[in-house]
Formats: C-alpha cells, sequence, structure tokens
C-alpha cells in the first residue's frame, strides 16, 4: 500500500516521463511561494525537496501542470492551467493537464463547492507561473550576457528583440533551474492578458466526447468486487426482517451483507448485483417519525405562526413602520425538496487492506472522505490515499460522503476491493435533498410609496437558516425584521446548488416585483432606488457591493431593451450569491394565443472571465438549472417514501423548451469572484415576473407547472 506521498512521487515521475526530463517548478498553492527547481532525474533526487505542487517544463518545450481541485463541469481543469499559462506567456497548444490526487501538505482548499476555486487560487497560480517565466529570462539572460529587463516573453519563448534572437523555454530549462527563486516576482498588468479572457475548449472534450473513461463509473480494476446497496425505503424506517435466499441464488452473487440499516449484495458485476437486489426481501418498521408531505404543508403552517423564531437581524423600529403604514404588502412562498440529479449516480471504489486504505472516485471534498473514512475505521488518515475521478456532476450532492463510506465498510467486511454503484432509484430515493421551505414577506409602504418596513420569515425542513439576513433588501430599508423557524425532519437535506438562495432569491425577487406594483414605480428602477438609499446605511451593515449589484441591473437592462419592446412582456431580477452579482431579464410573448417564454438576458459581475467559453456555459447552464427546478422540480412523500423515484415520475426541462439566452460580463477589472453557482438564483424570479407581465397571475409555488396560473403557458422557442 503506497501512502500519501508516495503516491505524490509516483505521480510526479509520471509527469517528469511525459516530459522527457526539464525544469520542474514545485509550487506552494497556499501561498504562492515557489519551492527549489531541480532537474528530476530519478525518484532518488525528487525526495530531497518536499515540492508542494508541480508546473513541469520539459526540454521538448512540454508544460505540465497539476489541477488539485475536482472536475464536475464548472471548468476548473481548464481554468486553472490558464492562468499559470497566462503569466508564464506559455504556449497554450502545448499545455497539458494532470488531475492531482489528494494531497493535504502540498494542497491547500482541495475541493470543489462554494464557486470558491477560482478566487481562491487566482494569485496563488498567477504568481506560480510568473516565477517560472523570471527564471526562464534570466536563464537567456545569462546566456546572451544581455539584461534581463530588455527580454521579453511570448508563447514559449525568451525574445531579445534588439538582437533579433529567441529561445525556447524547452532550450532554457536546465540553466534556469540553477537559478535562485525569487522570494516575490511581478505580475502582469490585467490589460495584457492573451490567454485568460479568451474562449478556451476544455481541456478534457476530446476524451469526453469519444468515450474516454475518466469517470468514476468507469473505473474499473481486475478482481474488485461490485456491490449495491438496499437502503430503507422510507426515511425514519429501520430493518424489521431480511430473506435474502432467492437473492443468494442468483449467479455470479458472493455475498449478502447487513451492515447498519442496509443491506448490500455483492457480487462479480452490476448486471448480477442488479438482478439479485431485485430478489431481496426485506421488511421495514418506523424508527422515529414518519412524514409525508401532507404532514410539511400542515407544518409550514404552524411554523409561519410561531412565536418561537429565531431573529436573524433587526433595524429599526419595525412595528411602528408597520403600524403607520399607509399601505401592507404580504406574500408566501413555497418550494419542495428537490434531489440533485446529475448525469452519473453516486460510485465509489475502496481497498481496504492491514496497512491502510486506497480510495477511487467522483468527490467534492476527497479530503472529507479520508477523514470520516478514517473516523469510520478507526486508523490514521495518513494511511488512507484518495484519487479523485472526474464527477459527472454534482451540485452538492458529493459534498458528502456516505457513499464512500459505504465501499469503506464494505471493503473492511468482505477483505476484498469492492465498487459500490448507485442507481438512479437509489441517488432520488436515498439522497441528500434541497430543503423544503416557506417565506413569508411583508412590506410597509408610506403614502408616497416609499418601502419603509420589510419582514421576512422563512421555515425550513433541516435547512439550517432559511434565510440571507445580509443580502438586498436589506441595509436599504430602515425598518426591518428577518427570523427563521427550522423543523427537524427525518428526511436528509443538504446543499444544493446556490445552497438557500437558488429558492429565496425567487421568492424575494417576485415579491419585490409585487411591492414595486403596489408603490407604482418601474421594477427595475424600484430596485435602483433601494441601492440608491442603501448607501446611506453604516458600514458593517451591508455585506453585498451596492455598485456592482447596480451594474449589472444596468447593464441587463440596456442588453434587454427594458421596457422599449413591444408586444413582450419582461420581468426582472437580480441577486447576489457567492460572492457574485447576476441580474437577468426574461421575455414572454403570446405566440398562438399561448403565453411563451423566448429568450433570457442575463449580466453577469464574476470579476475577471478567466475563460469565456466556461463562463458563458456556467451562466447558461445555471440558467437553465434554474428554469428547469422552478418549473418542474418536485419531489413528494408518502409514508416516508419519496413518490418519484425516477425521470418517468420526476419532469426535467428539455431541450426543446430552453429559451434563447444572451449572456453579458461586467468588466470591472477586479479579481474573479466565482461563477458556478451565481447564474441560478435569479431565474425563478425573473421567469416569474415575465409571466405576470403577461397573463396577470402571480406564481408563489415551485414547481410552476403545478399552480393553475401556467395553463397553457409554454418554455422555449421550441414548445
Amino acid at each position: 500500500m503506497e501512502t500519501i506521498e508516495k503516491t505524490s512521487r509516483r505521480n510526479f515521475l509520471k509527469i517528469a516521463a511525459l516530459s522527457s526530463g526539464g525544469l520542474v517548478l514545485g509550487f506552494h498553492w497556499s501561498d504562492s511561494a515557489a519551492a527549489t527547481f531541480k532537474v528530476v532525474k530519478d525518484e532518488a533526487m525528487l525526495s530531497e525537496h518536499n515540492f508542494n505542487s508541480y508546473l513541469s517544463i520539459s526540454t521538448d518545450d512540454i508544460i505540465t501542470i497539476f489541477s488539485p481541485n475536482p472536475e464536475l463541469g464548472q471548468n476548473i481543469k481548464t481554468s486553472f492551467p490558464m492562468i499559470v499559462a497566462e503569466e508564464l506567456d506559455a504556449d497554450w497548444s502545448k499545455v497539458k493537464v494532470l488531475q492531482a490526487a489528494l494531497d493535504t501538505k502540498k494542497y491547500e482548499r482541495q475541493l470543489t463547492g462554494g464557486s470558491g476555486a477560482i478566487p481562491h487560487s487566482w494569485e496563488r497560480l498567477r504568481k506560480a507561473g510568473a516565477t517560472a517565466r523570471h527564471l526562464l529570462v534570466e536563464a537567456a539572460a545569462k546566456k546572451w550576457n544581455a539584461a534581463s529587463l530588455a527580454l521579453v516573453t511570448e508563447n514559449g519563448r525568451v525574445i531579445d528583440k534588439a538582437n533579433n534572437r529567441s529561445l525556447s523555454y524547452g532550450e532554457l530549462v536546465t540553466d534556469a533551474a540553477r537559478i535562485a527563486v525569487p522570494a516575490d516576482v511581478k505580475l502582469k498588468d490585467k490589460k495584457d492578458f492573451k490567454i485568460i479572457g479568451k474562449a478556451i475548449k476544455n481541456v478534457e472534450n476530446e476524451a469526453i466526447f469519444t468515450g474516454k473513461p475518466l469517470f468514476g463509473l468507469d473505473f474499473y480494476r481486475e478482481g474488485m468486487l461490485h456491490a449495491m446497496v438496499q437502503r430503507p425505503v422510507g426515511f425514519g424506517m429501520k430493518i424489521k426482517s431480511v430473506d435474502s435466499a432467492a437473492a443468494k441464488a442468483v449467479p455470479g452473487i458472493i455475498d449478502i451483507v447487513q451492515f447498519k440499516n442496509n443491506v448490500a449484495v455483492v457480487g462479480k458485476s452490476t448486471w448480477q448485483i442488479i438482478k439479485a437486489r431485485k430478489l431481496l426481501k426485506v421488511e421495514y418498521e418506523p424508527e422515529g417519525t414518519v412524514e409525508s408531505t401532507a404532514d410539511h404543508d400542515r407544518l409550514f403552517k404552524e411554523l409561519l405562526n410561531s412565536k418561537d423564531a429565531t431573529v436573524r437581524r433587526k433595524d429599526g423600529d419595525v412595528d411602528a413602520a408597520f403600524k403607520t403604514a399607509a399601505k401592507v404588502v404580504s406574500k408566501e412562498y413555497q418550494c419542495p425538496f428537490i434531489p440533485h440529479n446529475p448525469l452519473e449516480p453516486m460510485n465509489f471504489f475502496a481497498h481496504v487492506r492491514p496497512n491502510g486504505v486506497e480510495l477511487i472516485g467522483p468527490t467534492q471534498t476527497p479530503d472529507r472522505a479520508r477523514g470520516e473514512v478514517a473516523k469510520l475505521l478507526n486508523i490514521d488518515p495518513e494511511k488512507i490515499t484518495v484519487e479523485i475521478t472526474r464527477l459527472g456532476g454534482g451540485f452538492g450532492r458529493r459534498l458528502y460522503t456516505d457513499y464512500v463510506l459505504e465501499a469503506a465498510e464494505l471493503s473492511s467486511i468482505l477483505k476484498a476491493p469492492v465498487k459500490v454503484t448507485w442507481l438512479r432509484e437509489d441517488d432520488m430515493s436515498g439522497g441528500t435533498y434541497r430543503p423544503a421551505v416557506r417565506y413569508r414577506f411583508e412590506a410597509a409602504l408610506d403614502a408616497s410609496g416609499n418601502l419603509v418596513g420589510y419582514k421576512l420569515r422563512g421555515v425550513g425542513m433541516n435547512s439550517g437558516n432559511p434565510t440571507r439576513e445580509d443580502n438586498f433588501p436589506s441595509g436599504a430599508v430602515e425598518n426591518l425584521l428577518i427570523d427563521s423557524v427550522e423543523h427537524k425532519s427525518s428526511i436528509t437535506t443538504g446543499a444544493w446548488r446556490a445552497p438557500i438562495t437558488n429558492f429565496l432569491a425567487y421568492a424575494e425577487q417576485a415579491f419585490l416585483d409585487e411591492v414595486a406594483l403596489e408603490a407604482k414605480q418601474d421594477p427595475v428602477q424600484f430596485r435602483l432606488n433601494l441601492l440608491e438609499k442603501a448607501k446611506k446605511t453604516p458600514t458593517g451593515a451591508i455585506k453585498y457591493d451596492i455598485d456592482r449589484m447596480k451594474a449589472v441591473i444596468e447593464l441587463a437592462a440596456e442588453k434587454a431593451n427594458w421596457g422599449k419592446k413591444k408586444n413582450v412582456a419582461q420581468g426582472f431580477s437580480v441577486y447576489f450569491s457567492h460572492r457574485s452579482y447576476v441580474a437577468q431579464v426574461a421575455e414572454v410573448e403570446i405566440k398562438n394565443g399561448k403565453p411563451t417564454l423566448q429568450k433570457i438576458t442575463a449580466a453577469a459581475d464574476c470579476g475577471v472571465v478567466v475563460n469565456l467559453s466556461g463562463a458563458m456555459q456556467q451562466v447558461r447552464g445555471g440558467i437553465v438549472d434554474g428554469l428547469g427546478h422552478a418549473f418542474y422540480g418536485n419531489l413528494t412523500f408518502k409514508n416516508g417514501e419519496p413518490e418519484q423515484k425516477n425521470f418517468n415520475t420526476y419532469r426535467l426541462i428539455r431541450l426543446k423548451e430552453i429559451p434563447e439566452i444572451d449572456v453579458h460580463f461586467v468588466n470591472n477589472g477586479i479579481d474573479p469572484t466565482g461563477l458556478g453557482e451565481p447564474a441560478l438564483p435569479p431565474t425563478g424570479g425573473a421567469v416569474a415576473n415575465a409571466f405576470f407581465k403577461a397573463t396577470g397571475k402571480r406564481l408563489y409555488n415551485q414547481p410552476f407547472f403545478k399552480q393553475d396560473a401556467l395553463e397553457g403557458v409554454q418554455l422555449g422557442t421550441k414548445g
């Protein structure tokens, strides 16, 4: 069994072999300082240096970069190398990228979640590339006996323009390896970027298109066992009895293992264990509370009126503001539980041996997986290695480690390597869902239509705090109360793309539109007026950037020709989520007598756009995800059991229903602030407000398709 250090060395030597030897820059992803440079010839030489991450430049000009964060479609495996290559002035056509295994000694924040990878690593990656460039320039200066300041770099070459000569990086790596690493380096002016900001295709496109084995489901090792787990059919249930005789009789079945509250079918192939699991006879009985959707509806009504709410924020005198208001607007909004449904169901490989554990598979949090397996097996985390495959989606589901623990526990019991695979039905009925939430909003308007009081109560099922008490319009209303109530449910919940804000944004933005209407103000101008008021709020009371939010509002309104299109009903929404800002305008037209969603215009401020192609897809993908789940996402329960278990009963958006999506970015030059999640939250509100403009009917609950107000509605220009 290899230790983490040996695994890292083995992977490093793979790079050295690929690169034919040459300059290897080991740089700290944690503090940006470059480590010692050496021309790596063998493992003994490598062992002299404690590299933290690797930028390799070979004598044949190939640049190889380790990407430490898990890749689940957010384009990180392309964007990270682009940042390094930009400062290095590399020839992008000669850059190769490899996925790094888990190594907390060499990497910091080796996870994917919260749209935080690029913001966290931006400066670290730039300094890594700039340091390598500095050493290459110094090597050329010594070779030519020239002043380094007189030299420039471009496309993987150091150039002496005055003397019309140049050298490739590959020709300089050996000499560069002998030069001392500087304590600090100068970074490029952003106006000089040549790679960053361009549309660069994903480095794994070809492998994906040609079906290369990249994903966890693709992983196979000779001699491994396959396992499929029968979990309780309902939340709050426990096993009463198991009859496995028929399942054991299926050819290829090796064992039936009962562990904790589960039964695993173990065999030689997935087809065999699928057949055998269907023959299991497992009887369940209640264990604690068993809930149905009808129970949740009742609980929501009770808790919205509870006197035991937790106050999240209170400004001014709210009671007085509502008591003296000329008009009060009050509305309620509700969303259901929904599953994550990544294209690739949960799966993981584990091999537990006496001297350590090997874990391989798709995880957003490899260090968490290692830590929880160590706790489960009561072993030192240092004896566990984690290799990360490409993830077939995650949306927050793979932040959790239940499926990893299943593989590790079964391998420990069976004393053999095991791969656990979930089916779609397993994902949907045993998953960690987005919490069901209900909100009550109240607004107090004075005689002039000014918003003088604001109240929000959020009630959630295992949601923690279902509000974002410091988000807009907090700070823009002098009298404000935001509180929450939580119900502890037996149904497991967790982070779902843009946690909490994925629904809160819709409810809040739909409500603000109603308030603007009551105040007799244009919805866009109403929000801009509130932001102007927010500028007077004391420092520290606002967590969002007023000017950045204002900029995306104005850009979206401009690009969509807000209020200027004939026979087009427009709806507006804007939200601050995960450090970034996105505003959207949805457009509904009457086609053949039916209101039809035709177009969504989006303006995003995520700071510097690293990869224009990736950024475009993140915004478009977030909009499609937000639109589809707002219209159709709906998971209901009866006696603790999900009633929708596959896509025949759980409706997803279809390709023909996707409207035209027009995306624009605010170019403010600030460092990147993240983009994986921020485009999803505003979508529901913009679309709901547009349908109101077209039909005069409001949408208060998700999924939208369950409401009478949407009768005859169509999505997309091809609908």
